[in-house]
């Protein structure tokens, strides 16, 4: 069974330390995640329908947005995972156009090969939070320093925002599918058939789902997870919220479904997101 050893969450984003054996479902993310192997297996990822492989020398890239599965073998080891989710506003404090993070196309490629530099950061990174759950404020300064470097290895930085400007432009988000985004925001994590929404939009379901995709790189049902994702996760690690509350207030018919749709999207079942993410704050109380 996958586990995670060692979460963090702040106004960077998040970062979690996993130790996988199993794969995750087909998700997304509304902030650009950065993967790095630490240990084990080498294995991969699909991200939007490219295989892209983790390895000791290669790096898995994810833009905002886009849908991804991670992809393990039951044969092979388990494989230990450092995963980077970070906060479009926490990386404009670096450089302000690095907010364009949050939007598709900031890394140009799926994955790439890692320089020695870029290895030792995410290394330290991990030892540290293993060995020094407390140490919050390093942990934070060696993820910037890892972000820096990562970034200024994949991404065309220094021109970023013109050219996510010009992207911009020439893809923009269909008036009904904002309104039906608008309407999913608004149910705070509960969830809305396609068959409504594609109605209230004013669109058979196979429009819907074709404008939709088309507007925001991920379908429908993707867009909704991903949202209810983020949500259950800062009401998990954040709130004391028994998980049957949490699972009723998110539309679950029981809180196992929420179980295996937080375990399956995570990679670990919520209660032991909320032990782990809270292990460094508990102690400081």
């Amino acid at each position: 069974m996958s586990d995670a050893l060692r979460i963090r969450k702040g106004s960077f984003g998040r970062v979690a330390l996993l130790d996988m054996d199993r794969s995750l479902v087909r998700h997304a993310h509304p902030h650009c995640h950065v993967l790095l192997k630490v240990d084990g297996a080498d294995t991969g990822f699909v991200v939007d329908g490219t295989y892209a492989p983790l390895t000791e020398e290669s790096a898995v890239l994810v833009n905002a947005w886009v849908p991804h599965v991670y992809v393990h073998r039951p044969e092979m080891p388990r494989t230990l995972i450092l995963a980077l989710y970070i906060e479009p506003d926490w990386l404009a404090n670096f450089r302000a156009n690095w907010a364009a993070s949050g939007t598709p196309g900031f890394f140009h490629s799926t994955t790439g090969s890692i320089t020695p530099g870029i290895r030792k950061r995410a290394l330290d990174l991990a030892a540290s939070m293993v060995h020094a759950p407390l140490s919050t404020e390093a942990h934070e300064q060696m993820l910037g320093d890892l972000m820096i470097a990562v970034i200024e290895r994949f991404c065309e930085w220094r021109s970023v925002g013109a050219s996510l400007r010009d992207a911009a432009r020439r893809q923009s988000v269909d008036y009904r599918v904002r309104k039906a985004i608008r309407r999913i925001q608004g149910l705070d994590g509960a969830p809305c058939c396609i068959e409504t929404l594609a109605e209230s939009s004013g669109m058979s379901r196979a429009n819907f789902f074709r404008v939709f995709e088309a507007s925001t790189g991920v379908t429908p049902g993707v867009f909704q997870n991903m949202l209810r994702l983020e949500l259950a996760v800062d009401a998990t690690a954040n709130g004391d919220a028994s998980f049957a509350k949490i699972s009723d207030r998110f539309g679950f018919s029981t809180p196992a479904h929420f179980t295996r749709f937080f375990r399956d999207h995570t990679g670990v079942p919520p209660s032991r997101f909320r032990q782990i993410v809270r292990l460094g704050t508990d102690l400081n109380d």
